[in-house]
């Protein structure tokens, strides 16, 4: 059997894999397992230099990293690069950081010393998807790394190479070879990694319904896991928003990574005041991203990474207008080759529509009129999901109150786009997972959480 990578913008062959056989896979899990040995030994001050080299490697490569991305997944390429810039900073901020991170904390107790150690664990088997291949990667990779674990990543199968450039950047780093390794096999050979006694620990972004059947495997072995999952973030516009500001940003939240991506606004929640002046900016807006070719300078929106996925898509678009939902713009399957989809503009969303209760993978928004902030607040919180929210108001502290104390989110911004940012935790709640990756709160997730006491 073989892994396929398939260029989503011309639907041809990139390359196929070949997957490891039982053998060498066990072989692999084993070598991991003693690297991880050694490597938990060592201190901080041997680890943070290669962490350095990484990101060095990262900003040395991102021009080449970025092709490959666009190649694989359709990633236009100025996203591409600054996907590596944000790995690069990431490796850098836990080479800074970790070490104080994992410092022990004495705590007073009636022990003649007591305190808080945090101890690797070993390998930790990350499950990855295609749409942020590098990010997604080193936000796990760099705080498991210097914590003092192993890494071993089982990729989506059409970023394979992807996977491998990523083995590699750790090799030329000075990492020890066995210490991150990629695993190219198919879905259906994970159960039998989790089982594996090598593994210690999950981590997966991903689907709910993936995230629910590793939870299951790694919950039967007595596993740790840390879930990313789906996301549909609701964007509030409040009656005193800079209709403008926020038009502009909600635009660029619905079509990062080509609107890929599991933080990207999904659902628009506006109350019926300034609904109409909303709509007409934020079409506008749409309309004057450049779709087409990644690899093409000036490209905003490229392709769907895969045919199957735009499908999918294109069948919720339809459901909900059959529902009742009106199309502002877009919402067609253009002509010619490639996964491709056009920036879309639903209004007349709610509840029961696909729009509204799934998540939408792609450039697709949902306009949802709201009676009031009471109103908007109860349609954003009607969701299986709670990963990442935003409140848009002239009123700073008003928009704070409601991120803080009234949206059910893991992350919630005020005027601005959700993001990631590795000095800050990431994470959801409801069916959009547990668990949280960056900050001091990501890197302590991995780690044997001691107490030693001495009388």
């Amino acid at each position: 059997m073989s892994l396929k990578s398939i260029n989503p913008a011309t639907d041809e062959l990139v390359r196929e894999y070949p997957e490891p056989g039982d053998k060498d896979l066990a072989m692999i899990l084993a070598e991991a397992s003693c690297a991880a040995a050694g490597w938990r030994r060592t201190s901080f001050a041997d680890r943070a230099p290669k962490m350095r080299r990484a990101a060095d490697l990262l900003d040395e490569r991102k021009e080449e990293l970025a092709r490959l991305m666009a190649i694989e997944m359709g990633k236009p390429l100025a996203g591409g690069r600054s996907e590596a810039e944000k790995c690069a900073w990431v490796c850098r901020y836990y080479a800074d950081n970790a070490e104080r991170f994992l410092a022990p904390e004495v705590v007073a107790t009636d022990a003649g010393r007591s305190f808080v150690a945090f101890l690797p664990l070993g390998p930790v088997l990350a499950i990855m998807p295609w749409n942020f291949p590098f990010w997604q990667v080193f936000r796990f990779a760099a705080p498991a790394l210097m914590a003092g674990n192993a890494g071993l990543l089982k990729h989506a199968g059409n970023v394979s190479g992807c996977a491998l450039a990523i083995e590699q950047i750790f090799k030329d780093a000075g990492f020890p070879p066995p210490l991150f390794r990629a695993l190219l096999v198919q879905s259906k050979r994970v159960e039998a990694i989790i089982a594996s006694p090598a593994v210690k620990a999950v981590t997966l972004t991903g689907s709910t319904p993936a995230g629910r059947a590793v939870a299951a495997k790694a919950g039967a072995m007595i596993k740790k896991t840390v879930l990313e999952l789906g996301g549909s973030d609701p964007y509030l516009v409040l009656e005193d928003a800079d209709l403008e500001s926020a038009s502009e940003t909600c635009v660029a939240a619905r079509l990062i990574n080509s609107g890929q991506s599991c933080i990207a606004a999904k659902r628009f929640i506006v109350v019926e005041p300034v609904r109409k002046r909303f709509e007409e900016l934020f079409v506008e807006k749409m309309r004057q991203r450049k779709m087409g070719d990644p690899m093409e300078p000036g490209v905003e929106v490229g392709p769907q990474a895969r045919r199957d996925l735009r499908d999918d898509l294109h069948r919720q678009v339809e459901a909900s207008v059959k529902a009742g939902a009106k199309v502002l713009l877009g919402g067609q399957v253009p002509e010619g080759r490639g996964a491709f989809y056009p920036p879309t503009v639903l209004t007349g969303v709610h509840k029961g529509m696909a729009a509204f209760d799934e998540e939408l993978f792609g450039p697709v928004a949902a306009i949802i009129a709201a009676k009031d902030e009471a109103d908007a607040v109860m349609q954003a919180n009607d969701s299986p999901f709670g990963l990442g929210a935003a409140v848009f108001t002239r009123d700073v502290k008003r928009g704070e109150r409601i991120a803080t104390e009234e949206l059910e989110a893991g992350s919630c911004f005020v005027n601005a786009l959700v993001k990631s940012d590795p000095r800050l935790p990431f994470g959801g709640i409801k069916e959009s997972g547990y668990g949280r990756e960056l900050s001091v709160f990501g890197i302590r997730e991995f780690v044997n959480i001691k107490t030693v006491y001495v009388k």
